[in-house]
């Protein structure tokens, strides 16, 4: 991993006794590629646990993962006791949809991401999309995890 192989003075094939070497001036890149595509790795990695959110028991699905966007995505999340959160902020339901219509004036998209807990009465997440709505996010996502069922009678 040095800076290569050392070179002997003369072109003549014939090694001389007392002959120099000098250094190979030559940069072997092959280690830095090395190093950059690991580093690439741990970044790919890394990136998507660093996304911040509110801890939920999120219902299993067989659908797939959405298309990732430019801008942050905006997550609304409904715990297990009925609070709703945007974010990492909770807000009271009644300012839901002001402060929905102020983040959508500051946007570009109008994507949004809503987690509900399991346990989160349906008639609850159905009110949320609505306030989503009313607020000005017309697309909304509904976050899973991967690995439940698919309800095509092959996974059982």
């Amino acid at each position: 991993m040095g800076a290569g192989t050392i070179q002997k003075d003369g072109g003549s094939g014939r090694r001389r006794r007392g002959g120099r070497s000098r250094p190979m001036s030559e940069i072997n890149v092959t280690p830095f590629v090395d190093v950059m595509l690991v580093l690439l790795i741990i970044f790919m990695v890394a990136a998507p646990l660093l996304t911040v959110g509110v801890p939920v028991e999120l219902p299993k699905t067989a659908a797939g993962a959405l298309p990732a966007d430019q801008e942050e995505p905006l997550t609304v999340t409904v715990t297990a006791d009925g609070s709703v959160q945007i974010q990492t902020t909770e807000v009271e339901r009644n300012a839901l949809v002001q402060r929905l219509r102020a983040i959508a004036a500051e946007r570009d998209s109008d994507r949004v991401f809503l987690r509900a807990d399991g346990a989160v009465p349906y008639a609850q997440v159905m009110e949320v999309m609505g306030a989503l709505n009313a607020g000005g996010f017309a697309n909304i996502g509904l976050v899973t995890d991967i690995g439940g069922p698919a309800l095509d009678g092959e996974g059982q």
